[in-house]
């Protein structure tokens, strides 16, 4: 599986990770997502090193911090071999301090997620989201202490707004403590609100994308295609799917099924994933899976590239419109901002 360097960082990781959301009881906040536990997680993540996966990412609200347990248990003697990402932010507790950025949450975050995960170390520690309530000194120093100890090698964020990666990232420099190498994103082809600020902004401050919801809660796995199965159809309007159920995303779907058809042995969701590897500041797609079939049909996506030709065709059956600056841009200053993506070229 390739390889590529997250951001502008040494921190190398493969272009599929392996995202643990589905490592529960079945209980807790998230815990419905999926059961994965005991030796089918022990499977699930021998499939994935086999394939050249190095990268497990989790979170500590994941079934109420089941998810790095049920990971750390089955990673075992394996977890020096790989990079293992975490992210805190959400209330664990009903205190004060149990949720957020502050000093005093991240360092308390920090050691319940190494207990948890039962290692020594986080390779990449990530805050889940922006904390307007907190002075983003005091986060970036906090997580510089965190580094400082040991505890941490390298910090992200995930969920962050433009402006909120640059006002980090400008801290950082100017504080001179650790910077975020990686911004953990939502990004698929139904959903390209990352192209007007989040990737340009990665890509020129040397901030690597990882990507979550690579398929859109499944949608492009082509599964709630045309009428489907009463099941099908109810889980997708329960999931909030209907807001892709439009034109588009039928576009979208069907020009997926033309590519993997081109394939032998490829899938719609294959299609899909291989799309976002394309895409510039994307270092790496996070997958997950409910079962060992649908992680090995993701998983093959890394044994095949889309053409050129393919990839225009998908941009052009997923584009959405521009939103301002970028269509100002576009329209008359498209050669002096190369930074701006495919779809608003010719």
């Amino acid at each position: 599986m390739e390889m590529r360097f997250l951001g502008r960082s040494g921190l190398e990781v493969s272009v599929f990770g392996f995202g643990t959301m589905t490592f529960s009881d079945g209980e807790g906040r998230f815990g419905g997502v999926g059961a994965t536990r005991g030796e089918d997680a022990r499977r699930q993540i021998d499939l994935c090193i086999d394939a050249g996966v190095t990268l497990f990412d989790t979170a500590d609200v994941y079934a109420a911090g089941r998810s790095e347990e049920i990971l750390g248990e089955a990673l075992g003697a394996k977890r020096k071999n790989v990079v293992v990402a975490t992210k805190a932010f959400g209330r664990m507790g009903r205190g004060a301090h149990d949720t957020g950025l502050s000093r005093r949450h991240l360092i308390d975050a920090c050691d319940a997620s190494l207990k948890r995960l039962g290692t020594d170390w986080i390779d990449l520690y990530q805050v889940h989201s922006f904390d307007a309530l907190v002075p983003i000194a005091e986060t970036l120093r906090a997580l510089d202490d965190l580094v400082t100890a040991g505890k941490v090698r390298y910090i992200g964020c995930s969920n962050y707004a433009g402006w909120q990666l640059m006002k980090a990232t400008a801290a950082a420099e100017r504080l001179g403590t650790e910077r975020f190498i990686g911004q953990q994103i939502q990004y698929s082809l139904m959903v390209r609100d990352a192209e007007e600020e989040l990737l340009p902004c990665g890509v020129d401050q040397g901030i690597g994308a990882l990507i979550w919801s690579p398929l859109a809660q499944g949608f492009l796995s082509g599964k709630f295609r045309g009428e489907g199965t009463d099941a099908d159809q109810r889980l997708m309007l329960n999931n909030g799917l209907k807001l892709y159920d439009t034109p588009r995303g039928a576009a979208v779907v069907d020009t997926l099924f033309e590519i993997a058809a081109e394939h032998p042995g490829a899938s719609p969701s294959q299609v899909a994933l291989n799309w976002l590897l394309a895409r510039p500041g994307v270092s790496t797609v996070l997958i997950g899976a409910r079962s060992d079939e649908q992680l090995a049909d993701n998983l093959a996506a890394a044994t095949w590239a889309l053409s050129t030709e393919e990839v225009a065709q998908l941009d052009k059956a997923s584009q959405t419109a521009m939103h301002y600056p970028n269509s100002h841009h576009r329209l008359f200053t498209l050669e002096r901002n190369p930074q701006l993506f495919p779809r608003y070229k010719d």
